[in-house]
């Protein structure tokens, strides 16, 4: 697939295999991983400018704290406006107690977009209008961490209608019939039964409290990733993240859409275009791959 497709929807998605600690003392920044997703997405702005979203999960945070953030704008720079959001707390805290900044406990402790996964979306838009409603990620939302759902994606299903009646038949009430509910509606029913079976499976065997972490450690992303696609027509790149960690890129079986990954012992990144991999960086192109179909990262 050609890197030089263009008026298509773009991604990025980025995995920290290290605590953050390990990136302020390498580069001098418990940022740097959001630092990355600016490159990652000014990279690929000719992709969309009619609305950005930006996510970020936290890994082992404490009940009561937020570990799920989000931000999208359909401002008229919108990758510059999101960015400014998310930064502003950043700024002030440099501005009135900088040494924080360099304390990557407290800053994952007390600050948004310092988690381990970020999701980032640039759209192009092709249906409906120019809305924040319509800006990915999307996210479905649960008190349970593996069945909360962050996704994006550049895709153009073909078959819309049809996953939607398929949602009406399971019962659900689906809130629109567009192709970014349907299938986020889709991976969730999938991933909503995941963890019944493996609830029932062990209610017996443990408090209701250890079986989350159970759950955790069962989840099948691909099996769940092969049962919702399995009616879906069209072409599609798909990045997805769940509340627990777990990560999952996704491409159409006939490679329409284009999709690059790139992983070593810091990262793994996926975006829509191989050199912008390559330039954020700095690696070797021949090291960044073409997504055949699909990649999953446990947490």
């Amino acid at each position: 697939m050609s890197d030089s497709i263009k008026h298509e929807c773009g991604v990025a998605m980025l995995r920290l295999l290290k605590p953050l600690s390990y990136y302020q003392e390498k580069y001098g920044s418990s940022l740097y991983g959001l630092n990355k997703m600016y490159l990652l997405m000014e990279k690929q702005h000719n992709r969309g400018q009619d609305g950005v979203g930006l996510a970020n999960i936290k890994l082992d945070v404490d009940p009561g704290k937020r570990y799920i953030s989000r931000k999208r704008s359909v401002a008229t720079n919108p990758i510059q406006d999101v960015f400014k959001q998310v930064n502003k707390r950043f700024i002030e805290l440099e501005k009135n107690d900088p040494e924080k900044l360099k304390d990557p406990q407290w800053m994952k402790e007390n600050m948004p977009f310092t988690g381990e996964l970020f999701l980032g979306h640039l759209r192009y838009g092709t249906f409906g209008g120019n809305t924040i409603e319509q800006c990915h990620p999307f996210l479905r939302q649960s008190n349970w961490k593996t069945r909360n759902l962050v996704l994006a994606g550049n895709f153009n299903m073909t078959n819309v209608d049809e996953l939607f009646q398929q949602l009406v038949d399971l019962g659900q009430h689906p809130k629109k019939k567009a192709d970014t509910v349907t299938i986020l509606e889709k991976i969730g029913h999938f991933l909503d039964e995941a963890n019944d079976e493996i609830y029932y499976k062990h209610k017996d065997k443990f408090t209701k409290k250890e079986i989350t972490n159970v759950i955790e450690d069962e989840l099948d992303v691909q099996d769940i990733l092969t049962q919702s696609a399995k009616y879906w027509d069209g072409g599609y790149v798909m990045c997805g993240l769940m509340g627990h960690g777990d990560a999952f890129a996704l491409r159409d079986p006939n490679a329409i859409r284009p999709a690059y990954y790139y992983k070593d012992d810091e990262i793994v990144v996926v975006a829509s275009e191989r050199s912008v991999i390559q330039t954020s960086f700095d690696v070797n192109i021949d090291d960044v791959k073409e997504i055949k179909s699909r990649i999953c990262s446990n947490h």
